[in-house]
């Protein structure tokens, strides 16, 4: 099997893949994320992750190479990673009562053969009505201002939802396996069988 490289350093992600039982190592592409302008959130997060498996490519010639963006779409508008609790607190309140769309570029890269297989899979977040104590207290609690969207769903941040609606709950985290186990599959490599 060729070596298999996660083109990200996020560790939630690195956790996911560690699902899968295939050894895998991580590596941290260096790319600027700016959207370009008139960008839709869909087309940012799979031209992302296209270019952060490219990125690694360039020192990995033979490997296949895992790229991963995610955003946070509330009524049309990205979430960024808050950075801060004032920002928090204002994406918190601004996704109360409402429907938060994920969405999360994957790609798969095989950088000996250059055959790239990419999507966009969408998940959907439907948030309590939350007050301003209900979210200070959970900010207070998981401080999550590197997250977009402003919570972990993996941690603490189930209490803030009414209802999760999509295919795969590990899409909301960051890595959709389901949909990476079918771009393997296409490779050759079937996660159900010894390596």
């Amino acid at each position: 099997m060729q070596q298999l490289i996660l083109g990200s350093s996020s560790p939630f992600r690195a956790e996911l893949l560690a699902k899968l039982g295939l050894p895998f190592i991580a590596v941290s592409p260096d790319i600027d994320e700016s959207p370009l302008i008139n960008e839709q959130a869909h087309q940012l997060v799979q031209r992302l992750s296209e270019q952060k498996a490219q990125a690694i490519a360039v020192q990995h010639p033979d490997a296949l190479i895992i790229g991963s963006d995610q955003v946070a779409v509330l009524e049309g508008t990205i979430l960024g990673k808050p950075g801060n609790h004032d920002n928090a607190i204002k994406q918190l309140m601004a996704a109360s009562g409402k429907t938060v769309q994920f969405l999360t570029g994957l790609t798969l890269l095989n950088s000996n053969t250059g055959k790239i297989q990419s999507l966009v899979e969408p998940f959907e977040v439907s948030f309590k009505t939350l007050s301003l104590q209900q979210i200070e207290y959970y900010l207070q609690q998981e401080q999550p201002y590197q997250c977009a969207g402003s919570f972990k769903s993996e941690g603490f941040g189930i209490s803030l939802f009414a209802k999760l609606n999509g295919d795969d709950p590990n899409s909301l985290i960051g890595l959709p396996l389901i949909k990476l186990v079918q771009l393997l599959a296409a490779e050759g490599i079937d996660v159900l069988q010894p390596q």
